[in-house]
């Protein structure tokens, strides 16, 4: 191979590990938008726009088929080594995450159309907190995989515990409006369901930030991650 072949064969190698690496920054764009819509849909109580969350999940689907079939060739190719095979291990990985979370958006979707037939029961402030803390968790874990930046990916996957906090004091809430009024079980079943949907999200979001450690860094974080989720030992009684 002459000198000038070499050259291009290198530039077109980096150009698709660009395009990748662009596929994932549009992937976790679209899982983002999802959380987001699914929770102002939630809030506001917009059918509309919860059941175009519902129908927007295919685009992220098919990106994740794309994202696999890329890297399946650039690895059966381009035969990388080192941190570039890294990379693209990682980007399959993190696809499938990103898919996950869309799955648990569009199925919080799903159950805010429902919720939006039902009277409204509680504040949905801590909905409203968690969506953004796991948004947050997203946005900087993908940050973090297109800038190799290893601090902010751990911050990212230290940063989980705020999200089971929440998660605890809505599990409590929901079970005590249950408990209150026999009316409120199918509106607070689904908000339940709603927020397990969010703290998924988030572990999924932690999940990322790991796999960019591995990326960059070739190793593994050991320790367990902080969690906070206690609603498996939740003790609720009537007008605690």
């Amino acid at each position: 191979m002459g000198e000038e072949a070499q050259e291009h064969t290198v530039k077109s190698y980096a150009e698709e590990l660009k395009r990748l690496s662009g596929m994932i920054i549009r992937m976790g764009g679209l899982a983002e938008r999802a959380v987001a819509d699914a929770t102002h849909a939630l809030v506001e109580r917009d059918s509309d726009l919860a059941a175009d969350v519902v129908q927007r999940d295919v685009e992220i689907d098919k990106l994740e088929r794309e994202i696999e079939s890329f890297t399946i060739r650039l690895l059966a190719l381009r035969q990388p080594m080192g941190s570039d095979l890294r990379m693209i291990v990682a980007s399959m990985r993190i696809s499938h995450d990103l898919e996950r979370i869309g799955d648990y958006a569009r199925n919080a979707a799903k159950r805010a159309i429902v919720i939006a037939e039902q009277p409204q029961i509680g504040s949905l402030n801590g909905f409203q907190r968690m969506a953004r803390l796991v948004q947050e968790n997203l946005k900087n874990a993908i940050d973090a995989l297109v800038t190799a930046d290893v601090a902010k990916a751990d911050e990212v996957w230290a940063a989980d515990e705020p999200v089971d906090e929440i998660y605890n004091g809505i599990f409590r809430e929901m079970l005590t409006h249950m408990m209150e009024d026999p009316r409120n079980i199918t509106a607070a079943t689904h908000l339940l369901f709603i927020a397990k949907n969010l703290e998924r999200i988030g572990d999924h979001a932690t999940n990322i930030a790991e796999t960019v450690h591995f990326a960059v860094r070739g190793d593994t974080l050991t320790e367990e991650r902080p969690k906070a989720d206690a609603s498996a030992y939740a003790v609720v009684r009537p007008h605690d």
